[in-house]
């Protein structure tokens, strides 16, 4: 298997699989692919993990892509402005991830759900309490908002981190939640009640811009509803146009 990242900010993975080889990613995630790929939606591990699937945000189903009568190749993109991150998943050594970033992997990688392990996580992470655990073997692509940051803790060596900018990290490293020190800071600081501590060893991604501060950000330039009259059919858009409405 081969891939390449194309693009800045809204980004998109091409793999090329040999016969024999295949992929599965998150329902409605693929872009444009070769005319000998096959593609199938599955309930990937059984209903439990299905299931499990459903309560981190992806869908129920996981499409799978293989080629058939030689090379094909694939394409897939997020469903927001960001860009994709390949990981390199081994044996023993797991991947956590905030929910909704996967967006697809190898076949001998194994997509499931885990939890929160803190009270202070659980109530108060912005990743909340379910999330996705990526293990097993081979290559996997995250997606998130903004630009990634990728760090190496030492042992014993933390940062702590907004709320919400943590995009995943291996399993070896602590995750917890801590309260902000000081009233004004609290309240007049502009950076929450809560900050991520994050302590090695172990690999860490960040991101420079979450997908509600995002939202927030652009919000005031969104068209605002109108208001309706209440009326329908031809009769009320006529009645609507009579009256300025």
């Amino acid at each position: 298997m081969e891939y390449k990242i194309t693009g800045d900010n809204l980004q998109i993975v091409t793999i090329e699989l040999n016969e024999g080889e295949k992929v599965y990613a998150e329902a409605g995630s693929m872009v444009y692919m070769s005319e000998n790929i096959k593609m199938e939606a599955k309930a990937r591990g059984g209903l439990l993990k299905a299931i499990g699937r459903k309560f981190m945000g992806e869908t129920f189903f996981l499409t799978e892509f293989t080629p058939s009568g030689g090379k094909g190749f694939v394409a897939f993109a997020g469903n927001a402005p960001g860009t994709i991150f390949p990981l390199e998943i081994k044996e023993g050594n797991d991947f956590i991830v905030q929910k909704d970033a996967f967006l697809c992997a190898e076949d001998g990688v194994d997509l499931s759900v885990t939890f929160q392990r803190r009270l202070g996580s659980i109530f108060f992470g912005g990743e909340g309490f379910i999330l996705e655990k990526l293990s097993g073997k081979g290559m996997a692509f995250i997606h998130a908002c903004g630009d990634f940051i990728e760090m190496e803790l030492k042992e014993g060596e933390s940062i702590r981190v907004d709320t919400g900018s943590v995009v995943g990290w291996e399993a070896s490293v602590d995750y917890d939640i801590q309260r902000v020190k000081g009233i004004k800071t609290i309240f007049f600081g502009g950076e929450g009640l809560f900050l991520t501590t994050l302590r090695g060893p172990g690999k860490i991604i960040l991101q420079s811009m979450t997908l509600h501060n995002l939202a927030m950000a652009l919000a005031p330039f969104l068209p605002q509803q109108q208001q309706t009259s209440g009326r329908s059919g031809v009769l009320g858009t006529f009645l609507d146009e009579t009256l300025g409405k």
